[in-house]
Protein backbone atom coordinates (compact mmCIF):
# COMPACT_ATOMS: atom_id res chain seq x y z
CA UNK A 1 0.00 0.00 0.00
CA UNK A 2 1.41 3.28 -0.77
CA UNK A 3 1.55 5.62 1.55
CA UNK A 4 0.51 9.70 0.62
CA UNK A 5 3.64 11.96 0.34
CA UNK A 6 4.03 14.04 3.31
CA UNK A 7 3.93 17.01 1.08
CA UNK A 8 0.25 16.08 0.47
CA UNK A 9 -0.54 15.06 3.83
CA UNK A 10 -1.03 18.39 5.01
CA UNK A 11 -3.61 19.79 2.16
CA UNK A 12 -5.42 16.53 1.89
CA UNK A 13 -5.93 16.84 5.97
CA UNK A 14 -7.33 20.63 5.61
CA UNK A 15 -9.46 19.40 2.87
CA UNK A 16 -10.90 17.31 5.11
CA UNK A 17 -11.61 19.58 7.45
CA UNK A 18 -13.25 22.26 5.51
CA UNK A 19 -15.66 19.38 4.25
CA UNK A 20 -16.89 18.01 7.64
CA UNK A 21 -16.82 22.28 8.91
CA UNK A 22 -19.02 23.26 5.64
CA UNK A 23 -21.26 20.46 5.63
CA UNK A 24 -22.27 21.04 9.14
CA UNK A 25 -23.03 24.78 8.90
CA UNK A 26 -24.75 24.56 5.45
CA UNK A 27 -28.15 25.89 4.93
CA UNK A 28 -30.64 23.28 4.52
CA UNK A 29 -34.62 22.75 3.50
CA UNK A 30 -35.39 21.65 6.28
CA UNK A 31 -34.58 17.91 8.88
CA UNK A 32 -33.23 15.04 7.06
CA UNK A 33 -34.23 11.42 7.17
CA UNK A 34 -32.03 10.84 10.69
CA UNK A 35 -33.43 14.07 12.11
CA UNK A 36 -37.24 12.88 11.32
CA UNK A 37 -36.78 9.42 12.68
CA UNK A 38 -34.87 10.52 15.69
CA UNK A 39 -38.35 12.38 16.42
CA UNK A 40 -40.74 8.83 17.01
CA UNK A 41 -42.49 7.41 20.14
CA UNK A 42 -39.85 4.60 19.62
CA UNK A 43 -37.10 6.88 20.41
CA UNK A 44 -38.54 8.75 23.21
CA UNK A 45 -39.78 11.21 20.81
CA UNK A 46 -43.65 12.49 20.71
CA UNK A 47 -44.75 11.54 17.27
CA UNK A 48 -45.49 7.86 15.81
CA UNK A 49 -43.62 7.18 12.64
CA UNK A 50 -45.26 4.58 10.03
CA UNK A 51 -44.20 2.99 6.90
CA UNK A 52 -47.00 2.97 4.22
CA UNK A 53 -48.40 -0.26 3.09
CA UNK A 54 -51.99 -1.54 2.08
CA UNK A 55 -53.33 -1.92 5.78
CA UNK A 56 -52.27 2.01 6.35
CA UNK A 57 -53.38 2.82 3.37
CA UNK A 58 -57.04 1.41 3.75
CA UNK A 59 -57.02 2.88 7.36
CA UNK A 60 -55.91 6.37 6.28
CA UNK A 61 -58.56 6.29 3.56
CA UNK A 62 -61.02 8.50 5.07
CA UNK A 63 -62.54 11.77 2.75
CA UNK A 64 -65.22 14.20 3.96
CA UNK A 65 -68.65 12.57 4.16
CA UNK A 66 -71.35 14.95 2.23
CA UNK A 67 -75.44 14.40 1.38
CA UNK A 68 -78.60 15.33 1.71
CA UNK A 69 -80.27 14.04 4.89
CA UNK A 70 -83.81 11.53 3.98
CA UNK A 71 -85.73 15.21 4.46
CA UNK A 72 -84.37 16.59 1.57
CA UNK A 73 -84.45 13.28 -0.46
CA UNK A 74 -87.63 12.30 0.65
CA UNK A 75 -89.18 15.48 -0.48
CA UNK A 76 -91.58 15.36 -3.93
CA UNK A 77 -91.52 17.48 -6.91
CA UNK A 78 -94.02 19.87 -6.41
CA UNK A 79 -96.72 20.07 -8.92
CA UNK A 80 -96.75 23.32 -11.43
CA UNK A 81 -100.42 24.09 -9.74
CA UNK A 82 -99.76 23.88 -5.99
CA UNK A 83 -101.08 27.02 -4.51
CA UNK A 84 -98.31 28.34 -2.38
CA UNK A 85 -98.47 31.27 0.46
CA UNK A 86 -98.07 34.60 -1.79
CA UNK A 87 -100.34 33.45 -4.45
CA UNK A 88 -102.59 35.56 -6.39
CA UNK A 89 -106.18 33.75 -7.02
CA UNK A 90 -109.14 34.94 -8.46
CA UNK A 91 -111.91 32.96 -7.82
CA UNK A 92 -115.81 32.93 -9.47
CA UNK A 93 -119.01 31.65 -7.85
CA UNK A 94 -122.13 30.96 -9.74
CA UNK A 95 -125.19 29.93 -7.35
CA UNK A 96 -128.47 28.28 -8.84
CA UNK A 97 -131.01 31.25 -7.62
CA UNK A 98 -132.30 34.09 -8.50
CA UNK A 99 -130.56 36.08 -4.79
CA UNK A 100 -128.00 34.13 -4.19
CA UNK A 101 -125.34 34.50 -1.03
CA UNK A 102 -122.63 36.30 -3.08
CA UNK A 103 -124.16 37.60 -6.30
CA UNK A 104 -125.65 40.95 -6.88
CA UNK A 105 -129.16 41.39 -8.07
CA UNK A 106 -130.10 39.94 -11.48
CA UNK A 107 -126.71 38.08 -11.69
CA UNK A 108 -126.20 35.00 -10.47
CA UNK A 109 -122.28 34.44 -10.13
CA UNK A 110 -119.72 36.49 -8.55
CA UNK A 111 -116.17 37.01 -9.56
CA UNK A 112 -113.89 37.84 -6.07
CA UNK A 113 -110.31 38.84 -8.08
CA UNK A 114 -106.71 38.96 -6.15
CA UNK A 115 -107.60 37.12 -3.16
CA UNK A 116 -104.03 36.67 -1.93
CA UNK A 117 -103.37 33.65 0.37
CA UNK A 118 -101.73 34.85 3.48
CA UNK A 119 -98.08 33.92 4.83
CA UNK A 120 -100.29 31.12 7.38
CA UNK A 121 -101.34 29.68 3.74
CA UNK A 122 -105.18 30.97 4.38
CA UNK A 123 -107.67 32.97 2.26
CA UNK A 124 -110.90 34.22 3.35
CA UNK A 125 -113.84 33.62 1.42
CA UNK A 126 -117.52 35.02 1.90
CA UNK A 127 -119.75 32.77 3.69
CA UNK A 128 -117.42 29.97 3.37
CA UNK A 129 -114.82 31.34 6.16
CA UNK A 130 -110.65 31.38 6.51
CA UNK A 131 -109.77 28.40 4.28
CA UNK A 132 -106.73 26.84 4.03
CA UNK A 133 -105.42 26.75 0.53
CA UNK A 134 -101.25 26.55 0.76
CA UNK A 135 -100.30 22.98 -0.68
CA UNK A 136 -104.07 22.37 -2.54
CA UNK A 137 -104.12 22.32 -6.37
CA UNK A 138 -106.82 24.96 -7.64
CA UNK A 139 -109.03 22.39 -8.32
CA UNK A 140 -108.55 20.62 -4.75
CA UNK A 141 -109.58 24.63 -3.48
CA UNK A 142 -112.54 24.68 -5.46
CA UNK A 143 -114.16 21.17 -3.90
CA UNK A 144 -113.42 22.88 -0.12
CA UNK A 145 -115.18 26.35 -1.22
CA UNK A 146 -117.71 24.56 -2.89
CA UNK A 147 -118.33 22.09 -0.03
CA UNK A 148 -118.46 25.04 2.52
CA UNK A 149 -121.02 27.17 0.34
CA UNK A 150 -123.14 24.21 -0.29
CA UNK A 151 -125.10 24.73 3.09
CA UNK A 152 -125.75 28.06 1.98
CA UNK A 153 -126.90 28.28 -0.97
CA UNK A 154 -127.99 25.22 -3.72
CA UNK A 155 -125.91 23.90 -6.15
CA UNK A 156 -123.03 26.34 -6.32
CA UNK A 157 -120.07 26.05 -8.79
CA UNK A 158 -116.74 27.21 -8.29
CA UNK A 159 -114.21 28.04 -10.28
CA UNK A 160 -110.09 28.78 -8.37
CA UNK A 161 -107.80 30.44 -10.89
CA UNK A 162 -104.25 30.80 -10.05
CA UNK A 163 -103.09 34.61 -11.43
CA UNK A 164 -99.72 34.87 -9.98
CA UNK A 165 -97.40 34.63 -6.89
CA UNK A 166 -93.97 35.07 -5.37
CA UNK A 167 -93.83 32.70 -1.96
CA UNK A 168 -92.86 29.47 -3.90
CA UNK A 169 -88.59 31.22 -4.61
CA UNK A 170 -85.16 30.28 -3.58
CA UNK A 171 -82.01 31.98 -3.30
CA UNK A 172 -78.82 31.57 -4.99
CA UNK A 173 -75.59 32.84 -3.70
CA UNK A 174 -71.75 32.29 -4.04
CA UNK A 175 -69.99 31.05 -7.15
CA UNK A 176 -73.07 30.58 -9.57
CA UNK A 177 -73.45 32.20 -12.81
CA UNK A 178 -76.19 35.34 -11.42
CA UNK A 179 -76.92 35.27 -7.35
CA UNK A 180 -80.46 35.98 -6.87
CA UNK A 181 -83.88 34.88 -5.89
CA UNK A 182 -85.63 32.54 -8.40
CA UNK A 183 -89.27 31.40 -8.71
CA UNK A 184 -89.79 27.27 -8.99
CA UNK A 185 -91.53 26.96 -11.93
CA UNK A 186 -92.07 23.73 -14.13
CA UNK A 187 -88.81 23.52 -15.43
CA UNK A 188 -86.66 24.35 -12.24
CA UNK A 189 -88.48 22.39 -9.27
CA UNK A 190 -85.14 20.35 -8.79
CA UNK A 191 -81.99 21.54 -7.87
CA UNK A 192 -79.73 21.06 -11.03
CA UNK A 193 -82.24 22.72 -13.03
CA UNK A 194 -82.29 25.80 -10.36
CA UNK A 195 -78.57 25.79 -10.71
CA UNK A 196 -78.79 25.78 -14.53
CA UNK A 197 -81.44 28.60 -14.55
CA UNK A 198 -78.64 30.75 -12.60
CA UNK A 199 -76.34 29.94 -15.02
CA UNK A 200 -74.36 26.91 -13.91
CA UNK A 201 -71.21 27.36 -11.05
CA UNK A 202 -68.43 29.75 -12.40
CA UNK A 203 -65.59 27.72 -10.38
CA UNK A 204 -64.01 24.03 -11.21
CA UNK A 205 -66.80 21.30 -10.93
CA UNK A 206 -64.18 19.09 -9.09
CA UNK A 207 -64.24 21.32 -6.36
CA UNK A 208 -67.45 22.72 -5.74
CA UNK A 209 -70.26 22.67 -3.21
CA UNK A 210 -73.66 23.12 -3.16
CA UNK A 211 -75.02 23.53 0.32
CA UNK A 212 -79.15 23.68 0.85
CA UNK A 213 -80.72 25.42 3.55
CA UNK A 214 -84.35 24.80 4.40
CA UNK A 215 -85.90 26.25 7.60
CA UNK A 216 -83.44 24.63 10.15
CA UNK A 217 -82.03 21.45 7.97
CA UNK A 218 -78.77 21.48 5.84
CA UNK A 219 -77.21 19.76 3.82
CA UNK A 220 -73.67 19.70 1.68
CA UNK A 221 -73.29 18.01 -1.92
CA UNK A 222 -70.17 17.71 -4.20
CA UNK A 223 -71.44 19.38 -7.60
CA UNK A 224 -70.56 16.56 -9.31
CA UNK A 225 -72.55 14.23 -7.11
CA UNK A 226 -75.73 16.30 -8.58
CA UNK A 227 -74.86 13.66 -11.97
CA UNK A 228 -73.08 10.98 -10.19
CA UNK A 229 -76.17 10.22 -7.89
CA UNK A 230 -79.69 11.01 -9.25
CA UNK A 231 -81.33 10.72 -6.19
CA UNK A 232 -79.22 13.83 -4.55
CA UNK A 233 -81.20 16.05 -7.22
CA UNK A 234 -83.61 16.70 -4.36
CA UNK A 235 -86.77 18.99 -4.72
CA UNK A 236 -87.14 22.39 -3.94
CA UNK A 237 -89.43 24.13 -1.92
CA UNK A 238 -90.31 27.83 -1.30
CA UNK A 239 -87.60 29.70 1.17
CA UNK A 240 -84.97 27.65 0.04
CA UNK A 241 -81.07 29.04 0.35
CA UNK A 242 -78.73 27.63 -2.09
CA UNK A 243 -75.19 28.26 -1.45
CA UNK A 244 -72.34 27.17 -4.08
CA UNK A 245 -68.84 27.88 -2.94
CA UNK A 246 -65.05 25.97 -3.74
CA UNK A 247 -63.73 23.25 -1.48
CA UNK A 248 -61.44 25.07 1.52
CA UNK A 249 -59.40 21.74 2.23
CA UNK A 250 -55.60 22.05 1.70
CA UNK A 251 -52.25 20.91 2.27
CA UNK A 252 -48.64 22.33 3.02
CA UNK A 253 -45.60 21.15 0.38
CA UNK A 254 -42.36 21.56 2.49
CA UNK A 255 -38.82 20.64 1.46
CA UNK A 256 -37.32 19.47 -2.02
CA UNK A 257 -39.91 19.53 -3.99
CA UNK A 258 -40.33 22.26 -6.86
CA UNK A 259 -42.74 24.43 -4.88
CA UNK A 260 -43.37 25.02 -1.33
CA UNK A 261 -46.97 26.19 -0.46
CA UNK A 262 -49.99 25.79 0.84
CA UNK A 263 -51.62 24.24 -1.42
CA UNK A 264 -56.00 23.87 -2.43
CA UNK A 265 -57.11 20.90 -3.12
CA UNK A 266 -57.81 20.43 -6.82
CA UNK A 267 -60.25 17.17 -6.61
CA UNK A 268 -62.87 15.49 -4.44
CA UNK A 269 -59.98 12.69 -3.50
CA UNK A 270 -56.40 13.76 -3.55
CA UNK A 271 -53.41 11.01 -3.32
CA UNK A 272 -50.09 11.53 -2.22
CA UNK A 273 -48.94 10.87 -5.85
CA UNK A 274 -51.21 14.01 -7.13
CA UNK A 275 -49.94 15.99 -3.96
CA UNK A 276 -46.80 15.44 -5.13
CA UNK A 277 -47.45 16.30 -8.80
CA UNK A 278 -49.64 18.93 -7.99
CA UNK A 279 -46.52 20.97 -6.80
CA UNK A 280 -44.47 20.67 -9.46
CA UNK A 281 -42.71 16.91 -9.00
CA UNK A 282 -39.97 16.35 -6.77
CA UNK A 283 -36.54 18.51 -7.31
CA UNK A 284 -34.58 15.80 -9.45
CA UNK A 285 -30.76 16.92 -8.24
CA UNK A 286 -31.76 17.55 -4.75
CA UNK A 287 -34.70 14.85 -3.66
CA UNK A 288 -34.80 11.99 -1.75
CA UNK A 289 -37.25 9.89 -3.01
CA UNK A 290 -37.00 7.28 -0.56
CA UNK A 291 -37.77 10.38 2.39
CA UNK A 292 -41.43 11.53 1.31
CA UNK A 293 -43.48 12.35 4.84
CA UNK A 294 -46.96 13.23 5.12
CA UNK A 295 -47.24 14.84 8.54
CA UNK A 296 -50.91 15.08 10.14
CA UNK A 297 -52.80 14.77 13.78
CA UNK A 298 -54.53 11.95 13.49
CA UNK A 299 -57.60 11.11 15.34
CA UNK A 300 -57.90 8.42 18.05
CA UNK A 301 -59.90 5.92 16.37
CA UNK A 302 -57.85 5.82 13.14
CA UNK A 303 -54.29 6.00 15.03
CA UNK A 304 -55.32 2.88 17.17
CA UNK A 305 -56.51 1.28 14.10
CA UNK A 306 -52.68 2.21 11.95
CA UNK A 307 -50.72 1.24 15.36
CA UNK A 308 -52.80 -2.16 16.48
CA UNK A 309 -53.39 -0.59 19.45
CA UNK A 310 -56.53 0.80 21.78
CA UNK A 311 -55.29 2.92 24.27
CA UNK A 312 -54.63 5.70 22.83
CA UNK A 313 -56.86 8.79 23.24
CA UNK A 314 -57.19 11.95 21.76
CA UNK A 315 -55.70 13.13 18.27
CA UNK A 316 -51.79 11.63 17.73
CA UNK A 317 -48.75 13.05 15.66
CA UNK A 318 -48.10 10.69 13.05
CA UNK A 319 -45.58 11.35 10.42
CA UNK A 320 -46.35 8.65 7.36
CA UNK A 321 -43.30 7.54 5.22
CA UNK A 322 -43.66 6.82 1.44
CA UNK A 323 -40.58 5.41 -0.23
CA UNK A 324 -41.03 6.13 -3.54
CA UNK A 325 -38.00 3.52 -5.03
CA UNK A 326 -39.97 0.58 -3.69
CA UNK A 327 -41.27 -1.82 -5.98
CA UNK A 328 -45.09 -0.86 -5.39
CA UNK A 329 -43.38 2.75 -3.92
CA UNK A 330 -45.46 4.67 -6.80
CA UNK A 331 -48.74 2.40 -5.73
CA UNK A 332 -48.87 3.24 -2.72
CA UNK A 333 -48.34 6.92 -3.20
CA UNK A 334 -51.00 6.57 -5.50
CA UNK A 335 -53.37 5.05 -3.10
CA UNK A 336 -52.68 7.29 0.39
CA UNK A 337 -54.72 9.66 0.84
CA UNK A 338 -54.48 13.23 1.24
CA UNK A 339 -56.62 14.81 3.91
CA UNK A 340 -56.88 18.83 4.86
CA UNK A 341 -54.28 20.27 6.89
CA UNK A 342 -52.06 17.48 5.99
CA UNK A 343 -47.93 18.62 5.73
CA UNK A 344 -46.30 16.60 2.63
CA UNK A 345 -42.45 17.49 3.31
CA UNK A 346 -39.53 15.85 1.39
CA UNK A 347 -36.37 15.64 2.45
CA UNK A 348 -33.30 16.51 0.33
CA UNK A 349 -30.66 13.40 -0.73
CA UNK A 350 -27.47 13.15 1.26
CA UNK A 351 -25.57 13.51 -1.83
CA UNK A 352 -27.31 17.34 -2.07
CA UNK A 353 -25.30 18.66 0.99
CA UNK A 354 -22.10 17.28 -0.55
CA UNK A 355 -23.06 19.01 -3.85
CA UNK A 356 -23.48 22.14 -1.63
CA UNK A 357 -20.24 21.90 -0.11
CA UNK A 358 -18.23 20.92 -3.01
CA UNK A 359 -19.44 24.25 -4.41
CA UNK A 360 -18.83 26.11 -1.32
CA UNK A 361 -14.83 24.84 -1.40
CA UNK A 362 -14.42 25.44 -5.00
CA UNK A 363 -15.90 29.02 -5.00
CA UNK A 364 -12.59 30.58 -3.27
CA UNK A 365 -10.54 28.94 -5.95
CA UNK A 366 -12.60 30.39 -8.62
CA UNK A 367 -12.58 33.48 -7.02
CA UNK A 368 -8.32 33.31 -7.08
CA UNK A 369 -8.31 32.40 -10.35
CA UNK A 370 -10.33 35.28 -11.68
CA UNK A 371 -8.29 37.26 -9.50
CA UNK A 372 -5.00 35.88 -10.97
CA UNK A 373 -6.30 35.79 -14.53
CA UNK A 374 -7.06 39.98 -14.09
CA UNK A 375 -3.23 40.75 -12.82
CA UNK A 376 -1.95 38.65 -15.19
CA UNK A 377 -4.11 40.52 -17.98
Amino acid sequence: MKSVPLRWARPVAMLAALVLAASCGLPKVGPNKRQIFAGSVQREGDAFIVSVNDRVARATAVVPALGFSSGFTSAGTLTSDTIRPGDVLGLTVWENVDDGLLAAEATNSTVLEEVQVDSAGYIFVPYAGRLRASGNTPDQLRETITRKLEDQTPDPQVQVRRLAGDGATVSLTGSVGAQGVYPIERPTRTLSAMLAQAGGVTIQPEIAQVTVIRGQQKGKIWFQDLFDHPELDVALRGGDRILVEEDTRSFTALGATSAQARVPFESQDLSALEAIAQVGGLISTAADPTGVFVLRNEPAEIANQVLGRDDLIGAQRMVYVLNLTQPNGLFMARDFVIRDDDTLYVTEAPYAQWTKTISLLLAPVGSLASTSSAVSG
